[in-house]
């Protein structure tokens, strides 16, 4: 039985065999493309050769893809676990044809290789063909019919219609037929009783789809037409780990060598054994995939964080330790244990994993920590509750603040004898989708061709102004804002990568001018954005960047260049960029590190980057090097970066600084000016952040302070020493502090004294309700003291501090456990009157608002409710 690594290398030595160019897996993570989060194909790395906006490097490609399906088009997420074969993170074996070779050669050589290179059996084996669309106007695909025909019996080639065997990206992109391999993997006995044909596309777990060729012939235009391609391509796609199953002799892709170290490691965790039950076998599924698309997202650059990929990074995670927590009743962190299996499994296919895995691990087990201090904390709100039916807003708050999935939230209320109100849960949930559908609404227009050419020039490396033509434009529309894209022939304009803003200008003819607002790529094409549209769009153009934002932009990034460097040498090389955004005013750095920097390594970085500056080191770029050569010369690349075999080397000081960098940068290192470090913080578990200034910026932060320390200087009357003339003022404030808080507490007691005279009791319940002049902390301390003081105690304290209602309520746990009472539910329904909300325990809650005329009415019917 042939190994999952074998596998893998077979597809990719047949291919090489017919002539295909082995590349490597683009980062899982994508960048320069708006319409997509993460590679959910083998074919997005090359959608610009489909879209003819680039040559290709090859006309015959192969590799394996990391891919993730988990939002947008293509979501299996919620799949992924309850059955056996859909995955987040999955490889995609493929193969291409860039205007080479069509249907003919890719039907005989999938073939070939699942039948003769892999031996399956072909009475297992099932092909479709895309049977046509009346309504898109689009043909019975007999080409592939005909084709297949060679090799397999008629009544083996199934149509399939649109939904199956028609394959788009998206809403717009490239788009065609496409002929579908499926096996049937189930036993002898079951496929006498069964025609596999008849499960085919069923969601039959063991007749499933391995391998997708798809004839890429059309682009699906904005307004939902096609239009041809310039060039006929193949782009196929093969489920790597459905294959393992089917050659593997498997009924389950988590049965494979794919998954089963993992799961081995699990079962000795847990101390759970797999296939002992159902929802524990879900549970390692679901653990065992998404520790892979985790620790794949985190190293080729995503971190888990609460914004778009960060976020469907956090919510995998967060999925996978939900039914760790439910089901294998692990309450610590285990997953990040996990990194050495996955690690030493991938290794030879994707070593990014391995030169990380220290900090990915890192990274994981402190979103581990996180999580599980978040979860506590919902937990225990939740056995707060004194209610027979749990609201459904509740119920979404635990799903939304504190990661509580509403199966959880069932599961607890079942436990505890309650019902959830799941239509309030699913009014919750559905508001929550229409405000992010309407918050990420866009529409785009078509390219509007104005001429018909491909090649974009960039020239703003050597240039600032140079001439342009106008070859596309198309209108964009977001909420109510709408802005122009355009495209053109020659530019100046920097285009958004690497961290680095995109420059912004004017293009200019005879008749008119408009600002370019920004500039970005898309693939890797450059588009420019605008309010509107020249009115003579033929015209030759004058495209002009702003030169003093562009240059306060390269001093910022050449200064990151040379902090880089600065920290490798102060905190050691196991410094590595995990993110930047340089722009005109700052340059903001994150880097993996795990521990707060201190004040002289902060100091040091400072004095190493502005010595560097004053030597006035001069830019040493170098365009077109091979990446084995400019890696050879010790270049530092980013891990999650999509590098070609052509690079862009940046040296300052061959000895210092050398890195990969396709952004702009100073002529030489003088040009800086002065660098100031203004702010060190995290951003992660293992990665820390650097924001600093330079050149006008930092010598105005300079001169700021040197003013606000003069200020200080005639503030505290002693010019002669500052440090002490401040000391003096904050040992006077302490002391009057301390004289304050004596003052407010001896006032407290006697409010808590008037009170005790007041107490009303009734009905085997002693009442204090009152409004007093006290600060919260005051109130809450009384409180507790009254509590201590007073048996059977209903207190009821409000306040106007400074402007501001203040409700407190605190109740014996006589009153909590035998009447049945609730201080959090009072004082919700108290805070009403305050226009506020509050929260607590069962027997002490607080609560807060705008309205403080509202605190009349809290008194009355706090008096009302008992």
């Amino acid at each position: 039985m042939m190994t999952s690594s074998q596998i893998r290398q077979a597809f990719l030595d047949f291919f090489a065999s017919k002539g295909h160019t082995i590349v490597a897996s683009a980062p899982i993570v994508v960048k320069n493309d708006p319409t997509l989060m993460f590679t959910n194909a083998g074919m997005n790395q090359f959608k610009d050769i489909f879209l003819g906006n680039e040559p290709p490097k090859a006309t015959r490609i192969a590799n394996t893809q990391k891919c993730l399906r988990v939002s947008g088009k293509h979501n299996d997420l919620e799949e992924v676990g309850v059955d056996t074969y859909h995955h987040t993170m999955f490889e995609m074996l493929g193969n291409w044809s860039f205007g080479d070779y069509f249907k003919e050669e890719a039907i005989e050589w999938a073939w070939e290789l699942l039948t003769k290179v892999y031996g399956l059996p072909k009475d297992r084996l099932y092909v479709t063909v895309f049977e046509g669309d009346a309504k898109e106007n689009l043909a019975f695909d007999q080409e592939a019919f005909d084709f297949w025909k060679k090799w397999i019996a008629e009544d083996r080639i199934l149509r399939g219609n649109k939904k199956d065997n028609f394959w788009e990206m998206g809403e717009t992109g490239p788009c065609g037929p496409c002929s579908e391999i499926h096996v049937d993997l189930r036993s002898d006995e079951e496929r006498k009783k069964v025609d596999g044909k008849t499960l085919v596309n069923e969601s039959h777990p063991q007749v499933i789809e391995i391998w997708n060729n798809v004839f890429m012939e059309f682009n699906r235009k904005s307004d939902g037409s096609l239009e041809p391609l310039p060039a006929k391509h193949v782009d196929t796609g093969m489920g790597f780990e459905r294959l393992c199953m089917a050659m593997q002799g498997k009924i389950s892709n988590y049965d494979t060598d794919v998954f089963t170290p993992s799961i081995q490691f699990i079962e000795e965790t847990s101390g759970i054994k797999y296939g002992a039950a159902e929802k524990t076998d879900i549970a390692m599924r679901v653990i065992a995939d998404h520790i892979r698309a985790i620790s794949f997202a985190i190293a080729d650059g995503q971190l888990p964080s609460n914004n778009k990929a960060g976020y469907v990074i956090r919510r995998i995670l967060r999925r996978a330790l939900r039914y760790n927590f439910t089901f294998l009743n692990i309450k610590d962190p285990f997953m990040y244990k996990l990194l050495k299996v996955i690690s030493k499994q991938f290794e030879n296919v994707f070593p990014e994993l391995h030169a990380q895995e220290d900090f990915v691990a890192r990274v994981i087990q402190e979103e581990e920590i996180s999580f599980l201090r978040t979860l506590d904390t919902g937990i225990k709100k939740f056995e707060a509750l004194n209610t027979k039916k749990i609201a459904g807003d509740f119920a979404f708050e635990l799903y939304d603040t504190y990661g509580f999935p509403i199966d959880l939230t069932e599961l607890m209320a079942r436990e505890n004898k309650m019902e959830v109100d799941m239509d309030g849960f699913n009014a919750c949930m559905e508001e929550q989708k229409n405000r992010s559908r309407k918050a990420t609404a866009t529409s785009t227009d078509d390219w509007t061709i104005v001429r018909d050419e491909d090649a974009v020039e960039f020239v703003g490396y050597d240039f600032l102004e140079c001439e342009a033509e106008i070859l596309r434009y198309r209108k964009v529309k977001k909420g109510n804002k709408e802005q122009y894209q355009i495209v053109l022939n020659r530019t100046p304009f920097y285009a958004e990568s690497g961290g680095q803003v995109g420059d912004t200008g004017f293009l200019q003819s005879s008749e008119s001018k408009i600002s370019i607002t920004d500039t970005q790529k898309e693939n890797n094409l450059i588009i420019h954005f605008a309010d509107k549209i020249p009115s003579d769009i033929n015209a030759i153009f004058k495209a002009v960047v702003d030169y003093n934002r562009r240059a306060l932009i390269t001093k910022n990034h050449s200064a990151t260049h040379l902090m880089h460097a600065a920290l490798r040498n102060v905190l050691g090389t196991h410094v590595a960029q995990k993110g930047s955004m340089v722009n005109e005013h700052t340059t903001r750095f994150d880097f993996s590190h795990f521990a707060k920097m201190t004040e002289e390594e902060i100091n040091s970085i400072e004095q190493i980057v502005n010595k560097k500056i004053r030597e006035n080191i001069a830019l040493n770029e170098q365009r077109n090097v091979p990446i084995k050569l400019a890696q050879e010369t010790g270049a530092m690349a980013l891990f999650g970066e999509k590098y070609g075999d052509f690079v862009r080397v940046i040296t300052f000081d061959k000895n210092f600084s050398v890195e990969l960098c396709g952004g702009t940068h100073v002529k030489a290192s003088g040009e800086i000016g002065l660098f100031k470090i203004t702010g060190e913080s995290a951003v992660a578990a293992g990665v820390r952040r650097i924001e600093a200034i330079t050149a006008d910026g930092a010598e105005q932060f300079i001169n700021d302070q040197l003013d606000a320390l003069q200020k200080i200087k005639e503030i505290v009357n002693h010019p002669g020493d500052i440090v002490k003339g401040v000391t003096s003022l904050v040992e006077a404030n302490e002391s009057l502090k301390k004289q304050l808080a004596q003052f407010q507490n001896e006032k407290a007691q006697t409010v808590k004294a008037d009170l005790i005279t007041k107490i009303k009791s009734h009905d085997g319940i002693n009442r204090i309700i009152a409004q007093v002049d006290l600060d919260a902390e005051s109130i809450k301390n009384i409180s507790y003291e009254l509590k201590n003081q007073v048996n059977d105690l209903y207190c009821f304290l409000c306040a106007n501090v400074d402007g501001k209602p203040h409700l407190s309520l605190m109740l014996s746990d006589s009153l909590v456990s035998e009447k049945g009472l609730n201080a959090m539910a009072i004082i919700r329904n108290l805070a009403k009157e305050i226009q506020g909300g509050g929260g607590g325990q069962p027997f002490y809650a607080t609560a807060g608002g705008k309205n403080p005329d509202g605190l009349t009415k809290a008194l009355h019917l706090a008096t009302t409710i008992i």
